[in-house]
Parts: C-alpha cells; sequence; structure tokens
C-alpha cells in the first residue's frame, strides 16, 4: 500500500484521503454500478460498527466525511482535528477494510442510488454529458454511466458485491494520503496498525481491455428535451491517457485558449462580439485510459449550424497558425494559478496526492505548473492537429421540446 504524507502546520487538522483503483472502469458490463454503489454501502458498517456509527463518531468530533466514485477511482476521506486523529482513523481503516455490506441494508441503499438514477434524467447538462460519453466511448466502460443502470443493479446480490470489494480493496490497489498538522513518525505508526489486515481475496468478474481508442468520423446525437431553455452544442474530442502525460497537458492549455476566461478565442468572439452563444466553455479531463476535451454552448437553436462551423474553423487554425507568445504566456499563467489556488488546504493537497497517484504517479501531482510552464507554440500545433480534428470529434445537441 502507497502512504503519502504531508505535514502541514497552518492549523490544527488533518486530512485523511484513501484512494482505490475501483471506479467504474473495472466493472463488468453487466455489474454497470457496482462501484459506485458500494461507495454507499461502505458506510453501512462492519462486525465492529453498526450503520451510521461511523458518521456519528466523525461528527460528534466535528469532523466531516465523504466519498465520491469516478470511472478511474473511489476515494473516501475524512478531515478531523489532529487530536482526533488516533481515535478516529482505525475506525475509518475498519470501515473500508471490513466492509459488512449486510443483506437488508443492501436493499434499503439501493433505493437510495436508483433514486439518484432516476434523479440524474432531470439533468440536461448531464445527461447530454452522458450521451456525449457514449457517443465517444462506445465500447469501453468510459461511455456508461458510473451510477450505472437501473436494471442491472436489481439483478446484483450482495455477495456479488462483497466479492467485488475484496478483490479491489487490496493494498497495491489502494493509496491512503495524510495531510495536516501531524508528523511522520506519528503518520506512519497509525496508519501502518490501521491498515495492517486487509479483507481475504476474492476473484470477481473482470472487463474486456479495449486496446485502442480514437474516432475517425464525426458522430452526432440529438436529443429534445422538455423544460430547456436553451439549446447546448456539446462537442467531444479523445486525447491520451496518462501514457502520454505531455500532450494531455498540452491540450489542458489549448482548452484555456479557447474557452478559459472573457479574453479567451470562443468566448471574445461568439459571445462578445458576434452574441451567437449566451455562454461557451472548454474542458479537458485527464483519464487514465482516455482523456477528454470538450467545448460546449449554451445557445438559440437557430444558431447551432453557425456557431458548430465557428468552432471547426478555430480548432483547424490552431493546427497551422502559431500562438503568439503574449496569448500563450497568458493561458500559462492562468493555469498555474488555478493550480496553486486548488492546493490550498490539506484536503485540497490530499485530495491532488490521491488523484495523481491512482491513475498515474504521484510524482506528476507537483510537476504540473513546471510541464505547463514550458510548453512550446510548436508544440501545442502538433497536439491540436493530431488530437483536435475538425472532421473527428463527437457532438450532441440538446433541443427544447
Amino acid at each position: 500500500m502507497l502512504l503519502i504524507h504531508q505535514q502541514v502546520t497552518a492549523a490544527p487538522v488533518v486530512t485523511v484521503d484513501v484512494w482505490v483503483g475501483a471506479g467504474a472502469a473495472v466493472e463488468p458490463e453487466p455489474w454497470s454500478g457496482m462501484a459506485h454503489f458500494l461507495e454507499h454501502m461502505i458506510f453501512k458498517g462492519t462486525d465492529r460498527l453498526q450503520p451510521g456509527q461511523f458518521d456519528q463518531i466523525i461528527e460528534n468530533r466535528g469532523g466531516v466525511t465523504n466519498a465520491a466514485t469516478s470511472h478511474d477511482y473511489a476515494h473516501f476521506y475524512i478531515s478531523t482535528a489532529t487530536t482526533d486523529f488516533p481515535e478516529t482513523l482505525p475506525h475509518f481503516a475498519d470501515l473500508l477494510l471490513n466492509a459488512a455490506i449486510p443483506d437488508g441494508e443492501f436493499d434499503l441503499e439501493r433505493d437510495v442510488v436508483l433514486e439518484e438514477i432516476r434523479q440524474s434524467f432531470d439533468d440536461p447538462d448531464g445527461l447530454g454529458f452522458q450521451v456525449l460519453m457514449e457517443t465517444l466511448y462506445p465500447h469501453h466502460a468510459y461511455g456508461r454511466p458510473v451510477l450505472g443502470e437501473a436494471e442491472k443493479l436489481l439483478e446484483r446480490s450482495p455477495q456479488e458485491m462483497r466479492w467485488f470489494h475484496r478483490a479491489h480493496y487490496q493494498p497495491e490497489n489502494m493509496t491512503v494520503v495524510v495531510v495536516g498538522d501531524i508528523s511522520w513518525q506519528q503518520t506512519i505508526e497509525q496508519v501502518s496498525q490501521a491498515f495492517s489486515t486487509f479483507p481475504q481475496r476474492a476473484d470477481c468478474p473482470r472487463p474486456a481491455r479495449i486496446p485502442q481508442l480514437g474516432m475517425s468520423e464525426i458522430r452526432r446525437q440529438t436529443l429534445e428535451l422538455p423544460r430547456l431553455g436553451v439549446a447546448r452544442l456539446m462537442l467531444g474530442w479523445t486525447a491520451p491517457g496518462v501514457d502520454q502525460i505531455g500532450t494531455a497537458y498540452g491540450l489542458d492549455l489549448l482548452s484555456a485558449l479557447l474557452a478559459g476566461g472573457r479574453t479567451a478565442r470562443l468566448v471574445r468572439e461568439l459571445r462578445e462580439e458576434r452574441q451567437l452563444v449566451q455562454e461557451i466553455g472548454s474542458g479537458f479531463t485527464l483519464q487514465r485510459d482516455s482523456s477528454l476535451f470538450t467545448i460546449t454552448a449554451w445557445l438559440e437553436v437557430e444558431h447551432l449550424a453557425q456557431v458548430e462551423a465557428i468552432i471547426g474553423d478555430r480548432i483547424s487554425e490552431l493546427a497551422v497558425t502559431p500562438i503568439d507568445p503574449l496569448e500563450m504566456r497568458r493561458c500559462q499563467r492562468l493555469l498555474c494559478n488555478d493550480f496553486a489556488f486548488s492546493t490550498e488546504t490539506a484536503s485540497q493537497l490530499a485530495g491532488l496526492y490521491g488523484y495523481y497517484s491512482t491513475i498515474a504517479q504521484p510524482e506528476l501531482a507537483v510537476a504540473y505548473p513546471n510541464v505547463i510552464a514550458n510548453l512550446q507554440p510548436d508544440t501545442l500545433q502538433h497536439v491540436a492537429a493530431q488530437y483536435l480534428s475538425p472532421l473527428r470529434y463527437a457532438a450532441v445537441e440538446l433541443l427544447p421540446v
């Protein structure tokens, strides 16, 4: 098991963030939603902790706890006063390693997850994004919703979840990050004791590996939704995963250049000057197997075709026209400052270290600003030409009924 520690003495608090390489991407297709459902069931106790008892222990000490699941990971964290660390850590480890997954709680919590799935259909932007993912990744787990599908969850059993837990919640698949006002010696002693005994290993089905991810054409989907105020245009490109981290960071910089702030190219042209969109933004998401580059616009239906054509033209220009050095430096400062602002607290640092440790290598967590600052315009041209083609992308249109 990997342990990462950083002592931060600004306040007498400590965050423990445990990351597990057991997100939706390791689910076999019939078990879709199992990783997220397990996130819920982890909090339903062990042989020593009754359901709800762990939350009571943390909250009685004024602490907070929460969890999240994505395609590439699940993570669980607690933040408490430093003086409460020796008391809370053993319970936290017990919860993660010895989840009982009681039959009765399984049935009750499944209803909660099914309601989450139903509510997701009321979010037009979330619904559109999921369709975009399905269009980009039709044969990979990234194309399936992290929440899963109701029909498949109704077929799952507590015993199958126990197998999933015991197969994936093992030391080589887990990173424990401790950041706060606590010494290395105290951290390693107490973490070693709390995480000394892992569950007996079990086997569970694994998904088939997809050897290559990419697109060779434009794929388009259109959805008509009730109660939608304005249309949405969502465009997406697949990109290298963590095995080509330098290229990935180049796309992050291109995202900032296109729509990172009011002076970014697409924002200035489409919203401020031509007033063809109400809002437009871009995003880059680093993922283990294949990263994601997106552009999303909120606009009137009659402008959809024109806006998509303009975005295609601006994407094409990136590959042939050098970026002005002043514009380049503005985008580099924007991303480096954003990185600094997102690493100000113990919980932010713990999340950063755990994220990179789970999907790549922990050293990359602190390398980001230096890599961004040293990217060159010709590198970005090459990246744009290779991965941001106006002839290979997915487009999802959300239209008011």
